[in-house]
This record gives structure tokens, C-alpha cells and sequence, in this order.
């Protein structure tokens, strides 16, 4: 690991390393940087530390580096040595969309400083990292074109710019630091039309997050029985399953972009889905995914296959060379021979890399579809409450929360409504997303804890999650003794288990669980307060890490509704803050009707 410069170490000449991890210049070399950025003219930018190859002691070393990081643009403003001189000509260049032979020649005289950049221990070559440079410029203008609703960091901007700059590839970030906005910008950038694949449980919140970052963009859906592909451009949403239904009339189109998110659903080769994507045809095709790996190196064969066809060679070629020399006999060559084929492709940032770019706490809405048998249940609840009736008063309170925690329990499980034993999976989109959610973060070696305010969720959520993490998951409720909470809590601590599940009440108050970096509400509490209360167990003193709270709402339903009031603070917003089924009892049997119903694209 890179150690430190020591301060005597520095060359006390200004400098300027290209860091595309940051998509910005990293400016370093004397003891105050601010002030010699400040004497040529240009913005202090944000402090930070970069791993670059250094002369200490006559020798060149991989060394943690002081530095201030400014947007590339700057290096056409920029005087200083020869590094700083060798970016302005790069980005002069670039403004003037110079061919490939300028840079080839820049790339010959560039000194070691301009990119003395690490990748692992090596430094990134010249042509590599201009290349890389002529993106992110690229990429930037594109964005300051595009009609986007978004704010990017640094390192979203620097994947925007991989994404746009490949036929294909892998972007494989942490769960949390955005891989679908970078896509959406991606999107934005580009003619299309677009295509996401993604599970049927993610369509919903695909659309929210299109309409939130993009809202000019055109959004298609693709599925359901009377389904068509639309004539004009745009992204177009449908789900796997319908990807493999409909293989011949999606491949029959020449995609712009092609996303294949949760790619895992394509880690397979011989499933049908998996052939489905290989036959899809795109300028760029990429697969979103946490963990492109998670049990054998087949697994990233099938992906790779999708996103860069003939990169890993035919299936058994490559298990000559690669999955069984690596998994049988731990080959420590054919494992870098690997890594040198794949990391073109494969782009993945970890919050520990990024921490300092990421706020304290960041809050994700993750809209979640409903499956056929919720919305039968949901609708027969609300036709049958209002076919009754609610009457008055007390009574009408009393009918109103009944009918409101009815249609909460639909939207969490069937099995939480119905009481039954039956099969788990397929049932709930909200489900089934939080169980592809923790499994992402139990395999990027992260922790997370899932909030509900029902003790008969909590269950099921512990038992098919047990099952799909292969290992129990504990559930902290009120009716363990105090023992066996602290007990709970010290395990979570001592990284014991990657999943703990608390009840929203019973998690109020006592404890501490600082290892976390994920927050999952499953359901929502109507009162914004009591989950703040409990993301606060996470999120407290001695928490070092960036804090992802994610709070799943099923779309169309009662709780999309309350979580529209919650953020824009419009009408009924005592729905939040105050007694939901006082205040909705107040409403006229239509007002209330259009609150409850079901609707939006289900």
C-alpha cells in the first residue's frame, strides 16, 4: 500500500497528475498548493489524497500524495512545469478535436509527472491516460448540453465518461454510488433509443429515477400484454422475463445502449435468459452489477460474453485458461493474465475509495414494482372497504386505519396479508428487492440493517434471507430479553453476521450499530421521525463510513402517495407528520378514494 510522502519528498515544483478515478487533475508538489494555485489564477479546488508514483531517496515509490483536485477544464487557463504545460496542450487538443496522431505525439513527450498515476503499482501509461483525459472532456460537454436534473460527483462524471467512451463493459460500483443516474446521464447524452433489461421489481424505480434525473428524456415501457416497442427514441424499460419471451423482436432493433442491470440475472450461460442478452445488439452494451462475481469464474464468462462477445474467447477455452488454473490450483498467472484481459472492461469503485466525495448520510427512494397477485389483493381491499363502507366518526377511524394496514401488509408480502406458508419469492416486488439488495451488499463484504414495524415481516424477511445468504439472519424485537438484544447488537459489531433485522419500535432507542453502511426501511412509518430515530442508530458517533438509507416504497400504491406528500410537502401533508388515519378519515369518500386506489404504471 502507498505510504505517505514525507514533506521533504516533495519536489517543490508545482505538478499536475491527470487522476481519472476523480475525472479531475490532482495538483501537488510544494507545501502549499492553495496558494501557488491561487498566484496562477485559479480556484483553490477540493483537498485530497492520491496514490502516484514519487522520488524518495532516489527512488520512485508508490507514495500517498497531498493534493488539490480541480475540474480538467482548468488546464487550459493553467501555467507551471512542464507537467502542468503538458495538460494545457492535452486539453487545447481536445478543445479542438485534434486526431489521433496530435495525441500519440503529446503522449511521446509527456513527462513522468503528468501521469505518474497508480493503477495497483504500476504507473498508467501516457496514451492510456489521455485517452481517458479526452473522454472525461468529452463527456463534460456533453453533459453541460444535456437537459439533466443532477448534480454529479466527480467520480459519477469519470463513469459517465467510461460508459460513453466503450462498445461494452462492466460497471460494477458499489451499491449506493450510483450506477443508474451515471447510466441515465449516459442516456442523456446519446440519440438512442435506449434499452434497460432489469428485474421486474426494479422497472418501477427505473422510471422514478428517469423522470427525477432526466425528466425530458422519453421513457417507454415494454411489458404487459399489449406491449409494442414505440417508432421514436428514447429508453425503453422491460424486465427479463420479458427478455426472454420476447428475444427475436428486442434483438431485432439496433440498440444505441443497452443495460443490463442486476446483471447476475445473466451469470448463467446455459439459462435462456442469458443467450437472450447475448442475441441483443447495441453500440454499447453494459451489465450493472455489484458482484460480477459470486461463486465461480463462469460466472463472469456469461457476462462478459453479453457486454464484450469474444474478449474471454469460447466457454471452454476459457476455462482451460483461466477457471480452472485459477479455482483449482490458485494460479497466480493466469489470475493476472485475467485481470490484464478484464480491467479494461470492468469498472468498479468502493466507498472506501470515494468516501471523501460522499456526504454523511445519503437517502435513496427505491420505488418497487407490484406483482399480479398484489394487485389483485390490493384492489379487492379497496373495492371491498368502500362497498361497505366507513360510516362515521369513531367508526370511520377505525375502518380507515384497518383498511390502511391491510393495503401496508399487501404491499410488504401476500404472506404477511394472508397468513399463509406458501412459497416467497415472485410474490412481492418489494421483497424480492430487498433480498437482491442484501445480497449485493452482503457480497460487497458491507452491512446493513432492515427496519419493519411488523414483527410477523420480520419473520419471513429473516427466514428467505437466511436462505439466500446461506447463513442465519438474526431479528432484534421486542420480545427478546435485554440479554439476548446486547447480544445481537455485539455480534453485528463484531461483523458476525452481514444482515441484521430490527423491529422499527424495538430499534428506538439503546443502541449502537456503527458497522453498518446500508439502512433499509422495508415499510414505511408515517412519521418521518420515528425512522430518522432509527437510521440514527446507525448513524451516530463513531461512524467512519458514508451512510446509504434506502426506503422502499411500492409505486402506485398508499405508500407512494404518502412518500410524494413527504417530499414535496403539498397537501395532506398531516398524513406524515401527524395520525394517518385521523387525517385520512377526514377526507370525503373520493378524496380518500384517490389516495388509497391503485394506480401509476402497474
Amino acid at each position: 500500500m502507498p505510504e505517505p510522502l514525507p514533506p521533504a519528498a516533495l519536489p517543490g515544483r508545482l505538478q499536475a497528475t491527470f487522476v481519472p478515478a476523480e475525472g479531475a487533475l490532482a495538483w501537488w508538489g510544494v507545501d502549499d498548493v492553495p496558494a501557488a494555485l491561487r498566484a496562477r489564477g485559479l480556484p483553490e479546488g477540493r483537498a485530497g489524497t492520491c496514490a502516484l508514483a514519487a522520488v524518495v531517496d532516489d527512488r520512485v515509490v508508490p507514495a500517498e500524495v497531498p493534493a488539490r483536485l480541480l475540474d480538467p477544464d482548468s488546464a487550459l487557463d493553467a501555467d507551471g512545469d512542464a507537467s502542468v504545460r503538458a495538460w494545457r496542450t492535452a486539453a487545447g487538443l481536445a478543445r479542438d478535436r485534434a486526431g489521433d496522431d496530435a495525441f500519440a505525439a503529446l503522449a511521446r513527450t509527456m513527462p513522468p509527472a503528468a501521469h505518474a498515476v497508480l493503477d495497483g503499482d504500476a504507473i498508467v501509461a501516457a496514451p492510456a491516460l489521455l485517452s481517458r483525459f479526452r473522454e472525461v472532456l468529452a463527456t463534460r460537454d456533453a453533459l453541460r448540453d444535456a437537459r439533466l436534473d443532477v448534480s454529479l460527483r466527480p467520480y459519477q462524471a469519470d463513469g459517465v465518461a467510461w460508459l460513453c467512451s466503450r462498445d461494452g463493459g462492466v460497471l460494477a460500483d458499489d451499491m449506493g454510488l450510483g450506477k443508474t443516474v451515471q447510466a441515465i446521464c449516459a442516456f442523456a447524452t446519446r440519440p438512442g433509443p435506449h434499452l434497460v433489461v432489469c428485474p421486474t421489481s426494479l422497472v418501477g424505480n427505473w422510471r422514478r429515477e428517469l423522470a427525477r434525473f432526466a425528466p425530458d428524456l422519453p421513457v417507454h415501457g415494454y411489458h404487459g400484454p399489449r406491449r409494442a416497442l414505440p417508432d421514436e427514441p428514447g429508453v425503453v424499460l422491460t424486465s427479463y422475463g420479458v427478455l426472454r419471451s420476447d428475444t427475436t423482436a428486442l434483438a431485432a432493433r439496433h440498440w444505441d445502449i443497452v443495460v443490463f442491470d442486476e446483471a447476475q440475472q445473466i451469470k448463467n450461460p446455459d439459462a435462456r435468459v442469458a443467450k437472450a442478452a447475448a442475441r441483443v445488439t447495441a453500440a454499447t452494451r453494459i451489465a450493472m452489477t455489484g458482484t460480477p462475481v459470486e461463486n465461480r469464474l463462469d460466472e463472469l464468462w456469461s457476462i462478459l460474453r453479453v457486454t464484450n462477445p469474444g474478449l474471454l474467447g469460447g466457454r471452454a477455452r476459457f476455462r482451460q485458461r483461466f477457471a480452472v488454473p485459477i479455482e483449482q490450483r490458485g494460479s497466480a498467472t493466469a489470475a493476472a493474465r485475467l485481470h490484464q484481459l478484464v480491467a479494461p472492461h470492468l469498472l468498479r469503485r468502493t466507498k472506501a475509495e470515494v468516501t471523501a466525495e460522499l456526504p454523511a448520510k445519503q437517502h435513496a427512494t427505491v420505488a418497487c414494482t407490484v406483482t399480479a397477485e398484489q394487485t389483485r389483493l390490493y384492489r379487492e381491499a379497496v373495492r371491498d372497504a368502500f362497498d361497505t363502507g366507513f360510516g362515521s366518526g369513531r367508526e370511520r377511524r377505525g375502518k380507515v386505519l384497518a383498511l390502511v394496514t391491510a393495503l401496508k401488509q399487501i404491499c410488504n408480502h401476500p404472506a404477511q396479508r394472508l397468513g399463509d406458508d406458501g412459497p416467497l419469492t415472485g410474490r412481492s416486488g418489494k421483497f424480492d428487492r430487498a433480498a437482491e439488495m442484501l445480497a449485493e451488499i452482503a457480497a460487497d463484504d458491507d452491512r446493513a440493517l432492515v427496519f419493519t414495524q411488523y414483527r410477523a415481516m420480520g419473520d419471513l424477511l429473516v427466514r428467505h434471507l437466511g436462505e439466500v445468504l446461506g447463513r442465519p439472519v438474526p431479528f432484534l424485537h421486542g420480545g427478546l430479553t435485554g440479554a439476548r438484544r446486547d447480544r445481537l447488537v455485539e455480534e453485528f459489531q463484531r461483523d458476525e453476521h452481514p444482515v441484521l433485522v430490527l423491529s422499527l419500535r424495538a430499534a428506538g432507542f439503546g443502541l449502537n450499530l456503527t458497522r453498518a453502511g446500508h439502512v433499509v426501511h422495508y415499510d414505511r412509518w408515517w412519521n418521518p421521525a420515528v425512522e430518522d430515530q432509527a437510521t440514527d442508530r446507525a448513524h451516530r458517533i463513531g461512524q467512519h463510513r458514508a451512510l446509504t438509507v434506502h426506503t422502499l416504497v411500492t409505486g402506485g400504491t398508499i405508500e407512494d402517495h404518502i412518500a410524494r406528500m413527504h417530499e414535496t410537502k403539498r397537501a395532506l401533508a398531516d398524513v406524515v407528520s401527524g395520525d394517518p388515519a385521523t387525517a385520512l378519515a377526514e377526507l370525503s369518500d373520493d378524496e380518500l378514494h384517490a389516495v388509497l386506489d391503485l394506480g401509476g404504471d402497474v
